[in-house]
């Protein structure tokens, strides 16, 4: 058999074709033999051969080489142009199908036992796809809205301070629940972020979000001018929420109760935990991509990584990402009571939220929401915009373990942690600040501690605390408004504090822990962990930009 290559995709198709001729009249159901009839028709009318199909195989075959040497010019002969059957032979012959041809073609076509080798014919060349280096992503802007502030120089400040947003509720009677304390956002105005038709319409969680984002991008330096310029085709946005309209979906219920007539038309759409994600990209126009994720307490995170994802793979230049929750109602706070996992201190609501303290007995919910900006670093610098700092990577995992609790062994969270350097190529002694999940729960704060020791051993630099002591837990907003607090710890040099650590759980040591007063710090990398029900795992990291 020859051994020498086919000159064209045609000699390829060809040698298929004959292939498929001669098989099909000894195994093709009867039905379609008239379909393969037509076929073998077709392709001996343009090479001008008869025969038997025995006899057209072997005659062809044994001409490939000469075929290929020659590299014969194929003229189209009449029955090119009036086969129906033609574009499923050949394909149109446009330059599209012609590259789909090239990628799909075997490397070898097998025939009775021998092969025929398929390589480009002499003196045509193959390029190969240039290495390009991966872009770099970078935080530009951030925004929040929390039970400390609705500002980020404020919210951390405050956080420096050690300034707690855990209260009494006041949005509702809550005399019947054993718990009546929450990080409530006692004043809110989305006046000058949302347009009034939705500010009158959408759930809290919207509102939240919406100025969150706002104020990410107004940090960001992103003007209407700058706004004009961008290409919105590589703009994009996504938002998530762990529960999505609580509060618009409990009032549904409500009227529903009177009539569907009374429900509010709009109660499915800013019910979804999508509607902020689409109404922030409706507001900008911009075009590329825009979905919400939902994954419980680890929401937020799974956004930035994939926001980040985006950038890194060329799709995007610019992602709006971050989370919101709104879950402070009667339905929320009675959901969350019904499982056992909130604290009941009521008479102290400032030291509820008490992450590894030993007198810790549940977490506190809260409300808020949490926005960044990144940008591929090119773009970033072209535009003049400041940085926050530089996002190196991240993981996410499953415990595959249970509803509520951690994996017992915490190996799913030592997984997470250890992806997350993997496929950003930390080494783990560099990561010297963990803004640790720490929710204040008996199991979970244990576990997340074993596994942090686990991954980074006992490095003296390293040093640990946990925002919700003072925001509480804001379940689906929580990772996104603790990585802004991640990087503003990166550009102010200090970490907050972990107030209420008066008496750390056993085997807990203070000298990982940060203690009830903040500290200074030179951060060189920094891991932000967000964990949700489900078994939801999320890492993510933070450097200092530094110009290579």
């Amino acid at each position: 058999m020859a051994t020498s290559a086919a000159a064209s995709p045609l000699c390829t198709w060809l040698v298929s074709a004959c292939m498929s001729v001669s098989y099909e009249k000894h195994h093709t159901d009867p039905k379609r033999l008239s379909q393969w009839t037509k076929r073998k028709n077709f392709v001996s009318k343009c090479i001008s051969r008869g025969g038997s199909d025995a006899d057209f195989v072997s005659n062809l075959l044994t001409n490939v080489s000469g075929i290929q040497s020659s590299c014969i010019a194929f003229e189209k002969c009449k029955e090119y142009n009036h086969s129906e059957g033609l574009f499923t032979l050949l394909g149109s012959q446009t330059a599209w199908t012609r590259k789909q041809r090239s990628i799909n073609r075997p490397a070898a076509i097998s025939v009775s036992g021998e092969t025929v080798a398929v390589r480009p014919a002499d003196g045509v060349t193959t390029e190969k796809k240039q290495l390009t280096k991966q872009p770099r992503v970078v935080v530009t802007g951030v925004g929040v809205v929390t039970p400390i502030g609705d500002d980020a120089d404020v919210f951390y400040n405050n956080l420096l301070e050690g300034v707690s947003g855990i209260s009494e509720i006041e949005a509702f009677d809550c005399a019947q629940f054993p718990t009546k304390i929450a990080g409530e956002i006692k004043s809110f105005s989305p006046d000058g972020w949302v347009a009034p038709k939705i500010s009158k319409r959408a759930d809290k969680f919207t509102l939240y979000l919406l100025t969150a984002g706002k104020k990410a991008l107004a940090d960001a330096g992103i003007t209407e001018e700058v706004l004009g310029k961008l290409d919105k085709r590589r703009c994009g946005v996504i938002g998530g929420s762990a529960l999505g309209g609580m509060g618009i979906f409990q009032d549904g219920i409500e009227a529903l109760r009177v009539s569907y007539k009374k429900m509010n038309p709009f109660c499915i759409p800013f019910a979804t935990t999508n509607i902020g994600s689409a109404l922030l990209a409706m507001d900008l126009g911009w075009m590329g991509p825009n979905y919400s994720i939902s994954s419980a307490c680890a929401t937020s995170n799974f956004c930035i990584l994939n926001a980040a994802h985006h950038i890194i793979t060329g799709e995007s230049d610019v992602m709006l990402c971050g989370g919101s929750d709104a879950a402070v109602l009667p339905i929320g706070l009675g959901g969350f009571v019904a499982c056992g996992a909130l604290s009941k201190r009521n008479g102290e609501p400032t030291k509820a939220s008490r992450p590894w303290d030993i007198n810790r007995d549940g977490f506190v919910i809260g409300d808020g929401a949490g926005a960044l900006l990144l940008e591929d670093l090119e773009h970033a610098k072209r535009r003049g915009a400041k940085i926050y700092a530089e996002f190196l990577g991240g993981s996410y995992t499953c415990d595959a373990y249970h509803f509520t609790d951690p994996h017992p062994d915490g190996s799913g969270l030592a997984l997470c942690i250890e992806n997350a350097l993997a496929q950003s190529g930390v080494a783990k002694e560099d990561v010297n600040y963990v803004n640790a999940y720490g929710s204040s729960t008996p199991r979970g704060d244990l576990k997340e501690y074993r596994a942090l020791i686990h991954c980074f051993g006992k490095n003296p630099e390293l040093r640990v605390n946990s925002t919700k002591s003072m925001t509480g837990h804001l379940l689906g907003a929580s990772g996104a408004v603790e990585a802004v607090a991640t990087v503003k710890a990166i550009q102010t040099g200090w970490v907050h504090p972990n107030i209420n650590l008066e008496n750390p759980d056993e085997g807990m040591d203070m000298n990982v822990l940060v203690g009830i007063k903040k500290e200074p710090l030179d951060i060189k990398v920094a891991l932000s962990n967000s964990f949700g029900f489900g078994g939801h795992n999320s890492s993510i990291l933070f450097a200092p930009y530094k110009c290579i």
